[in-house]
């Protein structure tokens, strides 16, 4: 697939551009020559990946709160963008249990603001919203959860997203799927790692942050197992689905999990200790937190993704740790010319993922 053809000099709408993964969709599409257009309430964390890597000196952005509808209707119909991609979000489980409220309204009500948007576009456009696996009820499922599991989420950011699904299908099914211009896709992806995060209470920018300063990190569940991935796997997988939903029609109002297929799950430990292969003073210690529930074993299976898309992980797990450890070290000794390994980063990696779809 051409996806160079697909997107260069296409009109492209990316909310929450200036988010950890928002920034390096943003930096891969330009890189395929998309014309971007970034929508952002604010920079959500100092540092951050939007302005070390320079997205703001190459990327038009305009603030806007995707909770308004008025403005985000404006923006979207002078634009007149042949992609979106929805990521603006509140995405962090801890910042839920502290502000519920605006989570809620954030994830929710942002998305319902686009979809209600959709009605009305007369362009083709193809459109992208990004939820989580966390959307899934949570039963410690060994085997990972497909896309017909039940969506369940217990916590307010979990829930939420859960709650954002229901309102996708019900507009789809109800307003989009007869509408021929629209195509219209849902992708829930794994946990992702990489350079440029900065997330409060998230385990590798805890780590970092205290390691780049020769102190100890303080982690809250060792054996706890996640979907593991580097962010490239995720924004390039999202870049697919786009282009794919563009020409096949039966993909349309579909969901797809993105995350690694692996028989292995790795666990926090697993992480550190493939870290401090990559990062010379990496010390922790274990502390449990009671402030908020987080779950032992969360995965996906990526089946369908494979089958439908021609679309799995291209990168093995310690790569995934080489490549997030080697931009933190970078950035902790030479920040000003961080940019130039974030490009080189994206541009091997899309030479691997172009041999493999």
């Amino acid at each position: 697939m051409n996806l160079e053809k697909n997107f260069k000099n296409k009109k492209v709408i990316v909310t929450g551009h200036t988010g950890f993964k928002g920034s390096w969709l943003t930096l891969s599409l330009k890189n395929l020559g998309a014309k971007v257009l970034g929508i952002s309430k604010n920079i959500p964390t100092k540092p951050s990946n939007y302005l070390a890597s320079k997205i703001d000196r190459e990327t038009k952005s305009l603030r806007a709160d995707v909770k308004d509808l008025d403005k985000l209707r404006k923006i979207i119909k002078k634009f007149k963008p042949d992609f979106i991609f929805h990521l603006a979000a509140q995405s962090l489980v801890s910042i839920s249990y502290e502000n519920p409220k605006e989570t809620w309204e954030t994830n929710l009500l942002g998305t319902l603001n686009i979809l209600e948007i959709l009605k009305d576009i007369e362009r083709n456009t193809v459109v992208v919203i990004i939820t989580s696996d966390k959307a899934y009820k949570n039963v410690e499922k060994k085997k990972g959860y497909k896309e017909t599991d039940v969506l369940a989420g217990i916590d307010p950011y979990s829930a939420s997203k859960s709650s954002t699904e229901i309102a996708i299908k019900s507009y789809f099914d109800c307003f989009l799927r007869n509408k021929k211009n629209i195509k219209l896709g849902v992708a829930r992806a794994g946990n992702v790692i990489g350079g440029g995060d900065w997330s409060k209470n998230r385990l590798i920018p805890d780590c970092v942050r205290s390691w780049s300063k020769n102190k100890t990190a303080k982690i809250r569940n060792p054996h706890s197992t996640r979907p593991w991935q580097h962010v490239l796997e995720a924004v390039w997988a999202y870049i697919l689905f786009a282009s794919k939903l563009k020409s096949i029609k039966k993909l349309n109002g579909q969901a797809f999990n993105f995350g690694p297929n692996n028989r292995k799950n790795y666990s926090v430990i697993e992480l550190l200790v493939s870290m401090k292969k990559n990062w010379n003073n990496v010390k922790y210690l274990i502390k449990k937190s009671k402030k908020f529930k987080e779950s032992n074993l969360l995965k996906l299976n990526c089946n369908k993704a494979k089958k439908h898309l021609g679309w799995e992980n291209i990168l093995k797990f310690d790569e995934n740790i080489k490549l997030t450890a080697e931009w933190y070290q970078f950035f902790y000794s030479n920040k000003n010319k961080i940019k130039d390994l974030s490009l080189m980063q994206i541009e091997n990696y899309k030479k691997k993922f172009m041999k493999n779809i």
